[in-house]
């Protein structure tokens, strides 16, 4: 497929906003594309690249390369072209890599030029377009959506699925099946403003803790243990602990979903930052583990004794997850078996303050009759924290003053709208401490745009977990509200930007207020 015929298709699904509009652009687009043109078709157009950052800024952008007059290049010819990019490092790296983005730039046409600059820069976002890329993909090859979209969830990457339904049309859906060894997507949960607020909405429910961790998906065949995370990445490597209590299960296959913590004397969770710095840690791992020991705790099961357990309910699930795991390992919860009385709520709001003084940041609420939506954000999990906390981006940052003069300082937040554009909801400083003021400024300077000598424009790409205490009526901004009182909690590394929390999500937890 050639480049050109990507990049028009991009420029006229960002320049509609009709939902029929843009699925029918994509499945005239993949009624074009040859399989494999399918996994880096997919990524370009929701402005992702299968390499991952480059590190490509306008320092090399800068200058401008002649076009080329008519369009040859094709979508494989610019992904091998970046796959050499990527390799690139040492000495000289530099200058290569001018002359290849060079090399690149001058072989595609003015527009393609502006898409791959975009692509380069990360500024094409058009939204999410995963969601609609799948309903183009069923139109095109004549295939039921709700197939394909299960087949997606089951495969965890949209990429793969699009290969062999272009290869081999609707029958290859067969072959994405729940398997031990190939990763879903975790079901998230939605916010609830209150545990009331979430008994009322679920019915009969499961009241369980939450838990500040890093979320683990756990697979066994026989005597092989594989540990994945949120974003699919295999650690097992990392996390014997794991591995250890899985082999101790009776059962020889399964797929398990938890959070693994870390713990200090007293049994309280120790900070966000030292769990990740464990999983994250380059040392050697008994070192690591020595220095700080996790432990895992679940509260799901996906699959049991090569048994696809998703469709279940939650409370069947639940008792599978029973067998295998013994109490200490689960989640501590308590049951609403009913619409919740007032006796009911005492419970679950008492359970809650429990969670809190035990050092845990809030309780998720879980219908019992649900079954496990891999990927999705369903309203059947309820999440309640007391205090207000969004995932938003960084779009730019104010050099400081006084002390932190020559530092980063004053983040200017964002959340996605629906176009996948960003929209300004505030600023803050509040919550940095010294480290975080040092790593943000040579983090935000690789990623800079621009730079007035006041404020520094980045690529909204590094997500920020910032605790508010409410929105407040505001002309200044484009959603009509900034955040009261915002500071930093944490950054989130694990959490790419299209996973940051929405306007809609923002206002619609406000409303009435």
């Amino acid at each position: 497929m050639l480049l050109a015929r990507l990049a028009q298709v991009s420029r006229e699904v960002a320049a509609t906003s009709a939902r029929s509009r843009k699925i029918a652009l994509l499945a005239g687009l993949f009624r074009d594309a040859e399989p494999d043109d399918a996994p880096i078709v997919i990524p370009y157009l929701a402005g992702r690249l299968p390499q991952g950052r480059l590190g490509i800024g306008w320092s090399v952008l800068r200058h401008p390369v002649p076009p080329a007059p008519e369009p040859g290049l094709t979508v494989r010819e610019v992904d091998a072209a970046l796959t050499g990019l990527a390799a690139v490092s040492g000495t000289g790296s530099q200058t290569r890599r001018r002359e290849l983005v060079g090399a690149l730039l001058g072989a595609a046409t003015a527009d393609e030029q502006r898409f791959l600059v975009g692509l380069l820069t990360g500024e094409v976002r058009q939204g999410a377009l995963d969601a609609l890329a799948v309903e183009g993909l069923a139109q095109a090859t004549e295939a039921p959506a709700p197939d394909v979209r299960r087949a997606v969830m089951l495969a965890g990457s949209l990429r793969a699925v699009a290969q062999a339904l272009l290869a081999h049309g609707p029958e290859a859906l067969t072959d994405f099946r729940l398997t031990v060894g190939r990763p879903v997507q975790p079901m998230l949960a939605q916010s609830a403003t209150s545990v009331g607020d979430a008994l009322d909405r679920l019915g009969p429910c499961a009241v369980e803790e939450k838990l500040d961790g890093i979320r683990i998906q756990v697979h066994r065949h026989q005597d092989e243990v594989h540990v994945y995370t949120r974003t699919l990445d295999d650690i097992t490597g990392r996390l014997p602990e794991v591995t250890e209590l899985a082999l101790a299960c009776e059962a020889d296959s399964f797929i398990l979903d938890g959070e693994v913590l870390a713990l200090d004397p007293d049994g309280r969770p120790r900070a966000f930052q030292e769990i990740a710095g464990r999983v994250g840690s380059r040392v050697d791992v008994a070192t690591a583990a020595a220095a700080v020991p996790v432990a895992p705790v679940f509260f799901d099961a996906l699959l049991v004794d090569g048994r696809d357990l998703l469709a279940l309910p939650l409370s069947e699930r639940h008792a599978e997850l029973a067998r295998l795991i013994p109490a200490p390992q689960r989640v501590r919860r308590t049951v609403v078996p009913g619409r919740a009385d007032e006796a009911a709520r005492r419970a679950a709001d008492d359970f809650l303050a429990q969670t809190l003084a035990r050092g845990h940041e809030g309780v998720v609420i879980k219908a019992l009759d649900a079954p496990y939506n891999a990927g999705r954000r369903g309203a059947s999990w309820l999440k309640v924290k007391p205090v207000h906390t969004l995932d938003l981006v960084v779009l730019a940052a104010e050099w400081g003053h006084g002390r932190r003069t020559g530092t980063l300082s004053n983040l200017h937040l964002g959340a996605r709208r629906p176009d996948g554009s960003f929209a300004m909801l505030g600023k803050t400083f509040k919550g940095l401490t010294d480290r975080m003021l040092a790593w943000q400024t040579e983090r935000l300077r690789a990623l800079a745009t621009d730079d007035d000598g006041h404020v520094v424009t980045v690529r909204p790409e590094l997500v920020v977990e910032i605790a508010y205490d409410g929105l407040q009526r505001s002309t200044r901004y484009p959603a009509g509200v900034t955040l009261r009182f915002a500071r930093v909690v944490r950054y989130r590394e694990d959490k790419a930007p299209e996973q940051a929390d929405t306007v809609e999500t923002v206002l619609a937890a406000h409303a009435g207020r």
